[in-house]
Formats: C-alpha cells, structure tokens, sequence
C-alpha cells in the first residue's frame, strides 16, 4: 500500500466534513487546511531511481490524495497531470475518495472512455440525504470500480436502492478524533446486511472514537479502533 497526495487541503462541504481529520492535523502545525496546495510529491507515481525503475514498484495499491479531495475545485489546474500518471502506470491500482462526485464527468480526461481499468472511485456518503443526493450521479457515471464509504457513519443509511453489481464493496466506519460522534453498531450491522443480501462485499474499516453497542457508550483509543472493527468479523465478500 502507498499513500499518494498530490495536493494537499480541502474546504468542507457536507455534514461529514464537521470533524475532518486533516483540519484536525494541521492545527497542530498551524496551517490553514482550507487552502489547497500542491504537494512535492506530486510526480511520485512516474519518478524512477538511477537505474530507472520506478520507485513505487509494479503492483501496488496507491490510496490517492486522503488529504484532500481528489475533486476539489481548487485542483482543477492538477488533475489532469495526475490522469494521465494514472494512464502511465497501468500496473498499479490507485484508488481515491470523493465528497464532490457531482463533479467528477466534468473533469473526466478526454479518453476515460468507460473508466479506467486501474482507478477505484469511492463514493463518501455520510447520512441519508447525502447518500441519496450522491449515489444516483455516481451509478450514472462510466466507472469500471466503484466503491461506497459510510464514513464517518453518522445515522443509519438505507442502500438497498443503490446496491447492485455495479458496486463492488461497501465500507463502513466510525469518526475518529475527540470530537467524534457516536456511531452505533447497529447501524454497521444493518448496511452489513443490506450490501450481503445484494452479494456486495463488505469492510467495517474502524469502529469511531464512540461506539454505541446493546445500549452501551464505548470510548474506543484511536489505537485500536481498526483492531476492534477486525475483531467483529463482519467483512465479506463472494
């Protein structure tokens, strides 16, 4: 796995954004996460060492700008560069996650055709109304991977209208950070069962900082949030 962010900072937009995990970052450093900047790293899927081989070798997973939004207008004058990287290699996988999806045939590249073979796109959708504002567009869009994250999970959401073999998992988590919201198990297990009665495979990614479970508020260290989601055992898949 490699974390690629071509830029970096993003200005929220949705309920899901309150508590955002890079805003919470970089007040630690004192940045203004709003302001959306071009990274050095911007290159690293086409650099290559002296011998030139690439540094991120051939088969690996690239999770492409987590602190950011890969669709934020701001980086509208970027992307295309970091299309046609993903065009130039092929024999990696990057996938990317998007509260703008809205956006997203707007600043395709001319030759997208049906998507890309190597590009995952993951669909944020945080509650209800945000789910049925974002998932219609999203089914709508030639993509060839497509992925739906509940996270932060912020009130039961019904997916039964959205689920089908054009989604390839479902991936739910709790909101981490001292000012999370509760998120409740119950929940988790409902969409567990939505996506498994449409043969949708299914991650429970992280439990939150607060979980709410037969009744019950467990504060969760951000140590052991993903652990405890393991422990669950509710992943599936075909």
């Amino acid at each position: 796995m490699v974390l690629y962010n071509p830029w970096h900072g993003c200005h929220k937009i949705s309920p899901g954004c309150l508590n955002c995990y890079v805003y919470r970052i970089d007040a630690l450093y004192g940045r203004d996460p709003s302001v959306v900047v071009k990274n050095a790293s911007f290159n690293a899927p086409i650099k290559r060492n002296r011998q030139g081989d690439y540094l991120i070798p051939s088969g690996e997973t690239v999770y492409t700008c987590f602190s950011s939004d890969f669709l934020v207008e701001e980086a509208d004058a970027w992307r295309h560069d970091v299309w046609a990287m993903m065009r130039q290699r092929p024999d990696l996988t990057f996938i990317f996650l998007t509260k703008r999806i809205q956006r997203l045939a707007s600043v395709l590249p001319a030759d997208w055709g049906e998507g890309y073979d190597n590009v995952v796109i993951g669909c944020t959708v945080e509650n209800q109304a945000q789910a049925d504002l974002r998932l219609p567009v999203f089914l709508s869009l030639p993509i060839k991977h497509r992925n739906i994250i509940c996270e932060p999970f912020l009130e039961a959401i019904d997916l039964s209208a959205y689920l089908s073999d054009q989604v390839e998992a479902v991936l739910a988590g709790g909101e981490s950070g001292s000012e999370a919201r509760v998120c409740d198990y119950g929940w988790v297990l409902s969409l567990r069962e939505q996506a498994v009665s449409k043969g949708v495979a299914f991650h429970y990614h992280q439990t939150g900082a607060l979980l709410l479970k037969d009744g019950k508020l467990y504060k969760i260290p951000r140590k052991n949030q993903a652990d405890q989601a393991e422990k669950a055992k509710l992943d599936w898949s075909k």
